[in-house]
């Protein structure tokens, strides 16, 4: 194989007891009586490295033709192989490599004192294994991972780069490393106690009491973790991290599941900590809050799951405009055939269509004034998309429940047999079940060609069918749960949270597959999400909800896109504008003159392109 490609066999799905090995016996190579794909078991004996799936296939670079030859590809029936030419401008060896015919690295980011330094890129891209590598879990091999190099190779290896300083600290044990995990859903499993018990026992810093103020979760310190909602979990999460006394912060996507306000304020925690001369590195996948807080960017990039390449240093704003037009400039890098196009219109004038469901003012208390809702009697028009936005806490789940007919109102009523197909916040799969069956069982369309066509290919789904739902990442479970929500005949589509945990680019297909699908189906939605391109994107009209969180919360009458965006910003003091390259939308610096124009003229998001 050419030195610019790579094999790389997924362990998961290669299954020998189900196949007759095809790829070998259809090989070019192995039919010339080379030994080009044999079993793992032949390429290194019983007791070799390989031991524990000895049947699974092994595929030797040296002797494979590239991917311009890629017949072990089609030919294997479980799509278990993939032969990648890399980029012909990367000529460098990898940082890490995870075995033969594995996952491949290139490149680390820099962190650097004082500075946020952000990552940007797909999911599956290698961003958790360069934080491992430079939290010291593991040591870079080089791609040697057959005779790993000690780490004064591995030193040698990054003189006269930024990184070698960084890495020779590590190594010498004068690096402390905090890092905040990307599930945050997870650390009830690690964590059983309350909340305030998990905080001091990480408080190195002694600013519990302040983080807690500031990131709102003072209501939450004496509940048990298990108990909280995902947005508590994310701030407990983002408030344990930062209160640790560490050289090298790592925050593992701060936005899932918050609002809008509490990700400005996350990200300005996060800035304040830097300044104090702390290395911070940040992936993040909300392009506004990444602008807000990182002071210089790398984007990763390559095939996921195959293999990723980070990027030197770029300025924030360059940085992602040039990934979301898919060409690297420094780099003479095209990294995607298309662009990632941001729609630019003007506010979407609300629609007049027939009204579907009328509903007078609820209400809707829970136990003994613990928090109570009051929503504003309104209508939902047919074929519209209706967007829901407001801060966590405020009722907005509550609402889409009682639409849904989970929940009763304790005052008023809504007098209709609505048919609702609901995907929840927090997407919650124990069935073992594999995704294919599962998505069966919900639409007698599943496989054809136009659910394949407007469903299974905008959320990328073709490679996790064969999958059991139980095994999905966070980011799997989403598209399944909103293409299981889709799949299903309704008169209103209500989705909670689409976005939480897809990356830019998913987050982009997933808004443009429910947009379609809507407008294909003459079909009513309703969309609660704290992504504010993706809200934009959508919506036809706009609810907003006010109150005080965890206390009261009061939903208004649909509105216009342009009077209910520009009520929610308000409420929340936060001013957006457009960038005049790509047209994503940018949080304007607290108090810059773009700011205090925008608040003077009250047109918090649908100002003019600037710069």
């Amino acid at each position: 194989m050419a030195d610019d490609s790579i094999a790389v066999v997924d362990l998961e799905r290669c299954q020998p007891d189900r196949c007759n090995y095809e790829c070998a016996n259809f090989c070019p190579p192995n039919r010339t009586g080379e030994e080009c794909i044999v079993t793992r078991e032949e390429r290194h004996g019983e007791e070799g490295a390989f031991a524990g799936a000895p049947d699974q296939v092994s595929i030797s670079e040296e002797l494979c033709l590239g991917e311009s030859c890629g017949i072990c590809v089609e030919k294997c029936p479980f799509d278990a192989l993939e032969i990648i030419n890399l980029p012909q401008e990367l000529d460098e060896e990898p940082t890490h490599r995870y075995g033969e015919n594995s996952f491949a690295l290139y490149g680390l980011p820099a962190p650097q004192e004082g500075r946020v330094t952000g990552i940007l890129g797909p999911n599956g891209i290698g961003k958790t294994t360069a934080v491992h590598a430079l939290a010291g879990e593991i040591t870079p091999n080089l791609g040697r991972f057959d005779a790993e190099p000690d780490w004064e190779e591995v030193l040698e290896a990054y003189r006269g780069t930024e990184l070698q300083g960084f890495l020779a600290d590590l190594q010498a044990g004068e690096v402390t490393v905090a890092r905040k995990p990307q599930y945050v859903d997870r650390i009830p499993d690690s964590f059983d106690g309350r909340t305030e018990e998990l905080l001091a026992g990480v408080d190195e810093r002694g600013v519990a009491d302040e983080l807690v103020e500031r990131l709102g979760i003072g209501p939450v310190v004496d509940q048990p973790i298990d108990t909280l909602s995902g947005g508590e979990l994310q701030r407990v999460a983002l408030a344990a991290t930062l209160v640790r006394d560490a050289d090298f912060y790592f925050l593992d996507e701060i936005t899932p599941y918050l609002d809008i306000g509490q990700r400005v304020t996350a990200a300005r925690l996060v800035q304040e900590l830097s300044e104090e001369g702390r290395s911070m590195l940040v992936v993040e996948h909300d392009l506004a809050v990444l602008d807000l807080l990182a002071d210089a960017l790398h984007v990763a990039y390559g095939e996921p799951g195959a293999f990723g390449v980070v990027t030197p240093p770029k300025s924030t704003k360059s940085g992602i405009n040039q990934y979301l037009e898919g060409y690297l400039e420094n780099e003479n890098m095209r990294i995607r055939q298309e662009a990632i196009e941001f729609e630019e219109h003007a506010p979407r004038s609300a629609t007049h269509g027939d009204t579907l469901v009328e509903y007078p003012d609820l209400r809707k208390s829970y136990g003994d004034g613990e928090f109570d809702l009051a929503v504003d009697g309104g209508a939902i028009r047919a074929n519209e998309v209706l967007g829901i936005v407001g801060p966590n806490g405020i009722g907005k789940s509550t609402f889409a429940k009682l639409l849904a007919g989970r929940l009763e109102p304790d005052e008023g009523a809504i007098d209709a047999a609505l048919d609702i197909s609901y995907k929840p916040q927090y997407v919650e799969i124990d069935q073992p079940m594999r995704v294919d069956a599962f998505l069966r069982s919900i639409t007698d369309d599943f496989g054809t060609s136009y659910w394949n066509t407007e469903i299974a290919q905008p959320l990328q789904l073709e490679r996790v069918f064969e999958q059991n739902l139980t095994d999905l990442s966070g980011g799997e479970r989403q598209r399944v749960a909103i293409a299981a929500c889709l799949s299903k005949e309704a008169d209103l589509y209500l989705l909670d949270e689409p976005s939480a945990h897809l990356d830019v680019e998913q987050r982009v297909l997933a808004t443009r597959a429910i947009r379609r699908y809507t407008e294909q189906h003459d079909a009513t939605a309703m969309v609660i999400d704290h992504d504010i391109y993706m809200i934009d994107l959508l919506s036809d009209r706009l609810q907003v909800f006010d109150g005080e969180p965890a206390e009261h919360g009061h939903a208004g009458r649909p509105v216009s896109m342009r009077e209910g965006m520009n009520d929610f910003l308000a409420n929340l003091d936060v001013t957006f504008r457009r960038d005049e390259r790509t047209g994503r939308p940018r949080i304007n610096k607290p108090g810059s003159q773009k700011d205090r124009e925008q608040k003077a003229n009250g047109e918090y998001y649908y100002a003019p392109t600037d710069e």
